[in-house]
């Protein structure tokens, strides 16, 4: 009776483990995705929405390592301090693997030291100031979108052509703005030393103060500018600079301008002839960008933003990330990411292993309208490796980080 209840007992503890063991596999592989859902809807919203469509794809497809791909989301409202808390959480109460997300540099920046000091990987999707790869880069973060300077500098190849030799900027005054004018200047200066930088503005982010900034610039007499604001305080600096004149016979260059989030907006009011970076949806006949944009259409029956695709290729660089290293432990997922290569619609791209940024390029063109709307037109594709600064030059601005 006694050998009858062991082997019972064995048996059902065998079921158990079978049991246990099948339920682990079928857990989710979770990331903690932060972003600023309700400050920055209109970005955010279409990132997400790019992230959910990746994940329905990648999840219907077999997941990852067998394993479902799960995203958190979580808001931080845009505040670095409330960011942090929330990583903090999701490393240690919601189970997540590696975190992801932001669009506002200073949180970016924010979330990267949080990942040196705990050594958890963040792969930062969208906050575009330098220091995130560079001054302020560690081992543990990874950047995907096209940074300040190489945007800066894809710019400032066309901003030289001009023959402008007396320039204005305008940026809003944290560490993206600051970046992306130092930049285009050092960019700009390295073709044409003439130049002359003769006012520069620095408005506070979502807080500028448009009639008096246009005045400032117009009382500078510049031949041409650089701009960088964004969201609001782009539409509110292009309809001042409309009503006072300030753009007639001036060239303008100006930082993902040319992208729906802050294009549509401006709607019969988009600016016209101006050099931007941006997305141009609508112009795709063919190729994985249109598969992407017919693919988000269907889905979401709304047009793509840059956000969108960001969030899809932040899903398809997570999912190859943890492919490559056949594990979610720490180490080796930060190991992997060493020359990742990641296919994507808008090409193959690289995570570079001497500064962990993605070789993702930009669309460049001038800015029209087209049945009442702002649209990019003589756009074309820059691949971001050739927009990077030597390793040389890299390693000095790391530092050995």
């Amino acid at each position: 009776m006694k050998l009858v209840m062991t082997t019972i007992g064995l048996i059902a503890g065998a079921l158990i483990g079978f049991g246990a063991a099948n339920a682990a596999s079928a857990e989710s592989i979770k990331i903690g995705e932060i972003n600023h859902y309700k400050r920055m809807a209109a970005f955010a919203e279409p990132y997400k929405n790019g992230i959910e469509l990746a994940l329905e794809e990648i999840n219907g497809s077999g997941g990852v390592l067998g394993k479902d791909l799960e995203f958190i989301f979580r808001d931080d409202q845009g505040d670095p301090g409330e960011a942090i808390k929330i990583a903090e959480e999701l490393m240690t109460r919601d189970g997540t693997v590696m975190l992801a997300g932001s669009i506002l540099s200073h949180v970016g920046l924010a979330l990267s030291s949080l990942a040196a000091e705990k050594k958890y990987v963040y792969l930062a999707s969208e906050p575009l100031a330098d220091a995130l790869v560079w001054e302020s880069g560690n081992a543990y973060t990874f950047r995907l979108r096209t940074s300040t300077y190489m945007q800066a500098a894809m710019l400032a190849g066309a901003a030289a052509k001009t023959g402008a030799t007396r320039w204005a900027t305008i940026a809003p005054n944290y560490a993206y703005g600051k970046d992306a004018v130092k930049a285009f200047k050092e960019a700009l200066m390295a073709i044409n030393p003439n130049v002359e930088f003769v006012t520069e503005q620095w408005p506070a982010l979502f807080k500028i103060d448009a009639g008096a900034e246009v005045q400032a610039i117009e009382r500078a007499k510049p031949d041409a500018i650089f701009n960088v604001t964004f969201g609001g305080d782009l539409a509110k600096f292009v309809r001042e600079g409309n009503t006072r004149g300030l753009f007639e016979g001036r060239a303008v260059f100006s930082l993902l301008s040319g992208e729906p989030e802050y294009l549509d907006p401006l709607k019969d009011e988009a600016p016209e002839g101006w050099v931007v970076t941006g997305y141009p949806w609508y112009d795709f006949t063919e190729g994985p960008n249109k598969v992407f944009v017919d693919a988000y259409m269907a889905r979401w029956n709304e047009r793509p933003g840059i956000g969108s695709l960001v969030g899809y290729m932040s899903v398809q660089t997570i999912a190859a990330l943890i492919e490559k290293a056949g594990s979610t432990d720490t180490e080796a997922l930060r190991v992997a990411f060493a020359d990742l290569m990641v296919s994507t619609p808008v090409g193959e791209i690289k995570f570079r292993s001497q500064d962990h940024q993605a070789t993702m390029g930009a669309f460049v063109g001038k800015t029209a309208l087209r049945d009442g709307a702002g649209v990019m037109v003589d756009w074309e594709y820059l691949e971001g490796a050739d927009y990077l600064p030597s390793d040389e030059e890299v390693a000095k601005r790391r530092g050995g980080n």
